[in-house]
C-alpha cells in the first residue's frame, strides 16, 4: 500500500498492474488528489475497513479476489456502500460493463483509456458527490428524501443508494409527472458515452424499486411507460 501525504481528496487505486497504478496515480497527484494504491482486492478491501476514500478506482481482473467481488463486498457493507466506484478494465465487451453497473459501480472506463478521459470522469463523479443541492426535502409513503444531506430513508431507517441510484431517484423526483426517456436519464445521469446502452437504466430501476417501493413487483411511484422510459407519480 502506497500514496503521498498531501491534501486533497483521497482515491483508492486498485490494479495489480504496476505501470497502470504508478500512471494513474501519478496524474491524479498532478490534480490536486492525494492517491492510496492496492494491488489486489484483498488488500483493497482490508484498506476500506480503516479508511474511506472519497473514490475508489477498481480494475475488474484482479489477482485472488476479483473487482466483481469488491464492488459487491463494498457496496454490501452500510459503512462504505455509498463510496463511489469506477470500474477499469480491459474488457469491452457490453456484457461486462452491464454486470459492473449491476454490481453498483458507478461508471466504467476501459484500457486503453486516455489519461484525459480517466481525469475528467474523476472530477464529474466527485464534482456530483460534493455538490450542494437545494435543500428540497420530499416525502411519500414510508419514503423520506433530504435531498441536501443526501439521505434515504424508509419507515425511519436509512437506506444505502448508491450514487447513481441517489441521482435518478433525485432526476425523477424533480421531474415529477414527467415522462423521462432512457436516453434523457442516460444523458443527465452518465454521461453522452452510454447512449444507446439503455438496460443500463433499466437495471438501477429494478434496484432502486427494490430499495423505494413497497411492492417492486407493483411499484407505485416509479412507474414504466412501456416503450419510452418512466415517470415519477408522489400522488397517493
Amino acid at each position: 500500500m502506497g500514496g503521498n501525504k498531501r491534501g486533497g481528496l483521497k482515491i483508492l487505486v486498485v490494479d495489480d498492474e504496476e505501470h497502470i497504478r504508478e500512471l494513474i496515480k501519478f496524474n491524479l497527484e498532478k490534480n490536486g488528489y492525494k492517491v492510496e494504491c492496492a494491488v489486489d482486492g484483498n488488500e483493497a478491501l482490508e484498506y476500506v475497513k480503516n479508511n474511506i476514500p472519497k473514490l475508489i478506482l477498481l480494475d475488474l481482473m484482479l489477482p485472488g479476489i476479483d473487482g466483481y467481488d469488491v464492488c459487491k463486498k463494498i457496496r454490501g457493507d452500510k459503512n462504505t456502500s455509498n463510496i463511489p466506484i469506477i470500474m477499469i478494465t480491459a474488457k469491452g465487451e457490453e456484457i461486462d460493463k452491464i454486470l459492473g453497473l449491476e454490481l453498483g459501480a458507478d461508471d466504467y472506463i476501459t484500457k486503453p483509456f486516455s489519461v484525459r478521459e480517466l481525469i475528467a470522469r474523476v472530477k464529474a463523479i466527485l464534482r456530483r458527490v460534493n455538490s450542494k443541492d437545494d435543500g428540497k426535502v420530499y416525502s411519500f409513503g414510508s419514503i423520506f428524501v433530504d435531498f441536501q444531506k443526501h439521505l434515504v430513508l424508509k419507515n425511519g431507517d436509512e437506506i444505502d443508494l448508491t450514487l447513481k441510484e441517489f441521482e435518478l431517484l433525485q432526476i425523477l423526483i424533480e421531474n415529477e409527472g414527467k415522462v423521462m426517456t432512457r436516453e434523457i436519464l442516460l444523458d443527465k445521469i452518465w454521461g453522452y458515452e452510454y447512449i444507446g446502452e439503455t438496460r443500463t437504466v433499466d437495471v438501477h430501476i429494478r434496484h432502486l424499486r427494490k430499495k423505494v417501493e413497497e411492492d417492486d413487483k407493483n411499484p407505485r411511484y416509479i412507474q414504466t411507460i412501456r416503450g419510452i422510459g418512466y415517470r415519477f407519480n408522489l400522488g397517493e
